[in-house]
C-alpha cells in the first residue's frame, strides 16, 4: 500500500511510500520512455495534461525534470499569494470562521493538486518502470518537491488560520473537522513551531530521508535483480513443479543473445538451462519444493544478505535512517520516533502497541514451539536425520502440509487462471457491495502492454471509479511485493472520481500460452490489494483530503485489504474465482475442504513471524542499541529458530526504511482484529444466506468502505458492527483461542 494522506499531507508526504523471476514479455516494455532527445521547459510536456488520466504512451524520463521544475515553481508562488491572503484576511474584519472551508482547504488542494498529479505519476513509473535514467532524474528533482511540501507543513500563516478555524468550527461537518486537526497535527509534526537553526536542521533532516529511503528501495531491487544462478544438470532441479520449470527455463533463454521468438520456440522446460533469481514467484516454489538442500541453502543465504554487501549495503543507511529520526522526533518535543509515529495513530502510544503484540506472543510463541518440534518429528520419521536448518522450513513445512491435507500448492494452480479469479473477484464484489465492474482495455494509456484497465459502476449503471491492474513480476524494471496506489482520488471541487493503481508480482503466462495459474497466496494477494482499492474507490466523501484511504488512521488502514482474504475460505466465493484452465471445473469439494482446514497450519508460526517484525519495528525506532544488536536482542523473544548470524534481513526491510511503515508495522495486526471482527458479522447470519450477506456488505460498503478519513475508525467500526472491536475473533481463526 502506498500515499495515504489527503493534499496537503500528501505534499508533505509526497517522497513516502505507501507491506516476483524474469518475465519475457518485460523486453516488450522498452519503449518510448528512456531513450529521447533532451526537453525544455517550453516543449511540449504530457506531465502537465492533467484534465484527465496519465498519457503514459507519451512520458519520457526527459519530461521530468522540466515539468516537475516548472511545477514546483508554480507552486511556491502560488502558495506565497495564498499566505499574503490569508495574512490580509487575519487583518482584516472579513472573518475566516465564516469562509473556512472555500478560504482555506479548497484553495490549499487546488494549489497543491498540479504537483501532486505529477510526482505521483513520476513516483509510480519509478516503482514499475525502474531505469537508471528514471533514477537519476527521480533523484534530481526529489528534493524539490520536498521542500515545496515543507513550505505548507511549515506555513505560520495557514497554521494560524487552521487553529482559529478549529477553536470556533461550527459549519464544519465531522469529515471537515478532522481534516482540519490532521492538516495542523501535521504542521506541527511537520515543523512548523520550528524556528532559526533548529528549523534549518529540521529541513535537512527531511531532505536527507527523502534520499536515504529513496536509495534503500533502489538497493534492495538492485541486489534482487542481481543474483542469479543457471542450472544445466537435471538432477539439481529434481522436486520442481512444472510452472518453476517453465518459468526458469524462460528466464534462461532469455538471457541469452539468440532471437527472442526462437528462443521461446525451443524451450524445454525438461532439459533446461534453468535460470533461478531472489524475486519470489521463483524464490519461494523453489525454497518449498527443491530436493536440492545444498541449492536450498545457496538461495537461503543470497536471500537474508540481500542488500547487505557491496554497492548495494544498505547497513549504514539503516543506522543513519535511524538516527535521523530519532533527531527529528527530538526537535519536534517527542521522546523517540515511535512516539512520533504513533501520533497520529488508533494505538497512540508504544505502549499500547507493545500490549497488543505481548498479548498475542503469549498465545502464538507456545504453539509455534510445539510446531517445530512437530516438523522435526516428521522430517526424521520420513528419513531426515538432521537437525532442520533455516532453508529447510519450507521445503518439510511443504512436505508435512501435504501428508495432513493431501494436497499440494501446485495441485492447486490450475484452479486460479487469472482471467477466472478476476471474473469470480468482480462477482463477488457485485454480490456484496451492489457494484458492476466492467473492463475498459484500450480506454486509458497503460505503462505496459500486460496492464489492464476497468471500470466500476454503480446500481444504477452509473460511472463511479476506475482501476489499473498490474498482476506480473517484472524483476528488471518493477519493484517487488504487491501493492494499491491512488492515481486519482475522489474529489467534487476537481471534478475527480477515484482511480488506483492495483500492482501484482504473479507468474506471467506461460510461453506455450497457458495464462498465468496463480497460486493460492496470489489470489489471497489480490483479493487484499483489491479491499484497499474498494476503500479508495467507493467513498462517498465529497473533498479529496478525506475520501477514500486519506485520512485514515494507519493503524486502521488494511482493515478492508485483510477483511477481502477471508471470503476465500467460503464455498461460493471459491466456485466464482476457480476452474481449472482446460476444464473449467470448479475446485473439488474435498479440495476446498482441505485449504480451509490447512488454514491454521503452523498458525502459531505465522503469527509469531508477524509480530517478530512488529517488535523489531518498534524497538529500531526506540531503542539507541546499534540495529545488529536490536536484532539479535528481539529475535531471541520472537523466534523459535533463531536468525543466523548472517542474517541481514533489516537490510530489505522495504516496509518500514522506504514505506510508510516505520514504527508502524504492528498496523498490519491491529488492523486485522478489527477485519476479522468484521467478518464475523457475515459468518454470524450464515454465509450460504446469500440474501442477508447482500444486506450487511452493503451496509459494510455504507460505512467502512465510503466514510474513508472523515470519521475515525472507531466510530466507523462502531456504525458497521454496532459495538467496539472485540479481538477473540482474530485467535478464532487462527485457532489460538
Amino acid at each position: 500500500m502506498a500515499y495515504l494522506a489527503g493534499s496537503l499531507p500528501r505534499l508533505r508526504n509526497l517522497w513516502t511510500d505507501s507491506l516476483r523471476c524474469f518475465h519475457l514479455s518485460s523486453l516488450l516494455s522498452q519503449i518510448r520512455i528512456f531513450k529521447h532527445p533532451i526537453c525544455t521547459a517550453s516543449d511540449y510536456n504530457p506531465f502537465l495534461k492533467q484534465e484527465a488520466l496519465p498519457l503514459f504512451n507519451e512520458f519520457q524520463t526527459t519530461h521530468v525534470a522540466p515539468a516537475i521544475e516548472k511545477l514546483t515553481d508554480d507552486f511556491k508562488s502560488d502558495f506565497m499569494k495564498f499566505e499574503t491572503k490569508l495574512q490580509e484576511l487575519h487583518r482584516g474584519k472579513e472573518s475566516l470562521i465564516d469562509q473556512h472551508w472555500s478560504t482555506i482547504i479548497e484553495p490549499l488542494e487546488k494549489i497543491g493538486s498540479p504537483l501532486s498529479y505529477a510526482w505521483g505519476v513520476t513516483s509510480h513509473l519509478n516503482r514499475v518502470r525502474n531505469s537508471q535514467e528514471l533514477r537519476d532524474v527521480y533523484e534530481k528533482v526529489q528534493p524539490m518537491v520536498v521542500q515545496a511540501s515543507m513550505k505548507v507543513s511549515q506555513s505560520v500563516p495557514l497554521y494560524d488560520a487552521l487553529q482559529k478555524v478549529e477553536g470556533f468550527s461550527v459549519g464544519l461537518d465531522e469529515g471537515q473537522q478532522r481534516v482540519v486537526t490532521s492538516f495542523l497535527r501535521s504542521a506541527r509534526n511537520g515543523g512548523v513551531a520550528l524556528r532559526g537553526k533548529e528549523k534549518e536542521r529540521f529541513n535537512a533532516i527531511q531532505l536527507r530521508l527523502a534520499e536515504l529511503k529513496n536509495k534503500f528501495s533502489n538497493n534492495v531491487l538492485d541486489a534482487t535483480k542481481a543474483f542469479s544462478l543457471v542450472l544445466t544438470n537435471p538432477d539439481d532441479v529434481r522436486g520442481l513443479p512444472e510452472s518453476l520449470l517453465q518459468m526458469t527455463a524462460e528466464a534462461a533463454a532469455a538471457e541469452s543473445h539468440r532471437d527472442l521468438k526462437e528462443a521461446r520456440r525451443n524451450i524445454d522446460p525438461r532439459s533446461g538451462p534453468w535460470k533461478l533469481s531472489l524475486d519470489l514467484p521463483c524464490f519461494e516454489p523453489f525454497m518449498k519444493y527443491s530436493q536440492n538442500r545444498s541449492l536450498r541453502e545457496q538461495l537461503y543465504m543470497a536471500y537474508i544478505t540481500r542488500a547487505s554487501q557491496g554497492e548495494s549495503d544498505n547497513s549504514n543507511i539503516i543506522e543513519e535512517i535511524r538516527k535521523l529520526r530519532h533527531e527529528k522526533a527530538t526537535l519536534l518535543g517527542f521522546e523517540n520516533y515511535a512516539m512520533l509515529s504513533l501520533d497520529s495513530k488508533m494505538a497512540g502510544s508504544p505502549s499500547e502497541v507493545w500490549k497488543m503484540i505481548t498479548d498475542l506472543h503469549s498465545k502464538s510463541k507456545l504453539a509455534a514451539e510445539k510446531e517445530l518440534i512437530n516438523l522435526q518429528n516428521f522430517a526424521q520419521e520420513n528419513g531426515f536425520v538432521d537437525d532442520l536448518k533455516h532453508w529447510d522450513i519450507a521445503y518439510w513445512s511443504q512436505k508435512q502440509k501435504e501428508h495432513l491435507f493431501s494436497f499440494t500448492d501446485e495441485e492447486l494452480r490450475p484452479f486460479f487462471p487469472l482471467p477466472r479469479v478476476l471474473e469470480g473477484l468482480f462477482k463477488l464484489s457485485s454480490e456484496l457491495f451492489g457494484i458492476v465492474i466492467k473492463s475498459a482495455d484500450g480506454e486509458a494509456e497503460v505503462w505496459h502492454p500486460d496492464v489492464r484497465f476497468f471500470h466500476i459502476m454503480d446500481e444504477r449503471g452509473y460511472h463511479i471509479a476506475s482501476f489499473y491492474l498490474d498482476p506480473y513480476s517484472r524483476p528488471a524494471e518493477k519493484s517487488g511485493g504487491a501493492w494499491m496506489d491512488q492515481c486519482l482520488n475522489r474529489s467534487e471541487l476537481l471534478n475527480r472520481k477515484p482511480v488506483a493503481y492495483l500492482i501484482c508480482n504473479q507468474s506471467p503466462p506461460g510461453a506455450d500460452g497457458t495464462p498465468s495459474l496463480m497460486t493460492f497466496r496470489d489470489v489471497e494477494t489480490l483479493f487484499h490489494e483489491f479491499g484497499h482499492g474498494l476503500q479508495h474507490m467507493l467513498t462517498t466523501v465529497p473533498y479529496s483530503d478525506a475520501a477514500g484511504i486519506r485520512n485514515v488512521e494507519w493503524d486502521a488502514v488494511e482493515l478492508p485489504s485483510q477483511f477481502m482474504e477471508n471470503w476465500l475460505y467460503d464455498k461460493t466465493t471459491m466456485n466464482f474465482v476457480s476452474g481449472h484452465h482446460r476444464t473449467n471445473d470448479t475446485l473439488p469439494d474435498e479440495l476446498f475442504q482441505q485449504v480451509c482446514k490447512a488454514r491454521r497450519f503452523m498458525a502459531g508460526s505465522q503469527m509469531l513471524r508477524q509480530l517478530y517484525f512488529g517488535a523489531l519495528d518498534m524497538e529500531l525506532h526506540t531503542s539507541s542499541e546499534p540495529w545488529l544488536a536490536v536484532l539479535e536482542r528481539i529475535s531471541s523473544k520472537y523466534t523459535v529458530l533463531k536468525p543466523l548470524d548472517q542474517d541481514r534481513f533489516p537490510c530489505s526491510f522495504l516496509h518500514i526504511f522506504a514505506s510508510g511503515y516505520a514504527a508502524g508495522y504492528y498496523s498490519y495486526k491491529w488492523a486485522e482484529m478489527m477485519s476479522a471482527d468484521a467478518f464475523s458479522a457475515f459468518e454470524e447470519v450464515g454465509l450460504t444466506n446469500r440474501k442477508e450477506l447482500s444486506t450487511i456488505g452493503k451496509r459494510f460498503r455504507d460505512t467502512i468502505l465510503a466514510s474513508g478519513g472523515a470519521r475515525h475508525p472507531r466510530d466507523v467500526f462502531q456504525d458497521f458492527r454496532g459495538r467496539p472491536v472485540a479481538s477473540d475473533a482474530l485467535l478464532k481463526s487462527y485457532g489460538l483461542q
